[in-house]
């Protein structure tokens, strides 16, 4: 079996050797032996494991969520199911945040269009004053 530096999983992983003690801290990974000279020495399923931490942060999901799907991967007691209601709430978490994020632009979308731009002072900014303003509420939510 081939053993891979912190710098060559790095490397293959395409993280920084920081994430990778990072990860070891948070408990993603584990602490891996080391040889007679201290270099640690990590396994092709710790390139597997990183590489599925990153796909999944990529999905969305937190390191606190990814250390349950990690749990559950291991744990011959759950199902297919389990991992479905965590990728259920993440798509409804995700579907969330789009309204929040398409809430945000039509409400900057709305901010912009009421400035001239130009050379006037910011003291008179009509988006900055918007923002200051007791009806800016109105503009996110229509």
């Amino acid at each position: 079996m081939e053993h891979l530096t912190t710098g060559q999983l790095a490397k293959k992983a395409q993280v920084n050797v920081q994430t990778i003690r990072y990860y070891e801290r948070r408990g993603l990974i584990h602490e891996p032996p080391r040889r007679a000279s201290g270099y640690r020495q990590y396994s092709q399923e710790d390139l597997t494991l990183i590489r599925f931490i990153k796909r999944a942060q990529e999905l969305g999901f937190s390191l606190r969520e990814i250390k349950e799907l990690l749990d559950l991967r291991v744990d011959t007691t759950r199902t297919c199911q389990d991992v479905k209601k965590r990728a259920d709430v993440k798509i409804a978490d995700i579907e969330l945040k789009i309204e929040t994020l398409q809430r945000m632009k039509s409400a900057l979308v709305k901010l912009a269009a009421i400035c001239q731009g130009g050379e006037t002072p910011t003291t008179e900014c009509l988006i900055l004053e918007a923002m200051a303003d007791d009806g800016y509420h109105l503009l996110k939510s229509s």
